[in-house]
């Protein structure tokens, strides 16, 4: 006994076969277009959000800690490195000439980590907020915060760091 595969030849069966595969061409064009008007609004506040997340223990400083005392280096004795964190080229060396220009030592010019910060920062050292805060008020700069993700040695003996972002 023979099997044989039914014939596509009934008006009803072949309607279906197009319905089905017109639906299914929609559906393919409309996830692409969902996927292609979304996606930049979404990574763009994904983030955002990332990164307000990542600087909040820097810019919510604990209330009971005192003011800082006066910097202890003079300008030309702090030593500064500036790291580019948006990606655009050239733009740590021109913030090191701003910074050089204000009367501190470039320790080092180079690219952070990532390169997404929505915002310039100065992170410092321990032992050298003051520093820090001096340096961000020159440069008009309102986030300062300790040194975080990076390591000690990895600012080639510099006191304090620039990120400069958007």
């Amino acid at each position: 006994m023979e099997h044989t595969l039914p014939q596509l030849g009934t008006p009803w069966r072949r309607a279906t076969l197009v319905a089905g595969t017109i639906a299914a061409v929609e559906l393919v064009v409309l996830v692409v277009l969902g996927v292609a008007l979304l996606a930049e609004p979404v990574s763009q506040h994904v983030t955002r959000a990332a990164e307000r997340q990542a600087l909040a223990p820097i810019v919510e400083q604990p209330k009971a800690q005192p003011a800082p005392g006066a910097p202890k280096l003079t300008r030309a004795e702090t030593s500064v490195i500036v790291l580019n964190g948006n990606g655009r080229a050239g733009a740590a060396a021109a913030t090191a000439e701003q910074v050089r220009a204000k009367g501190y030592t470039i320790g080092s010019v180079g690219n952070a980590p990532r390169a997404d910060y929505t915002r310039s920062l100065v992170l410092f050292r321990a032992g050298h907020e003051p520093e820090a805060k001096r340096l961000a008020a020159d440069l008009k700069l309102k986030i300062v915060g300790p040194l975080d993700g990076m390591k000690p040695a990895e600012l080639m003996g510099a006191h304090v760091a620039v990120v400069v972002g958007e």
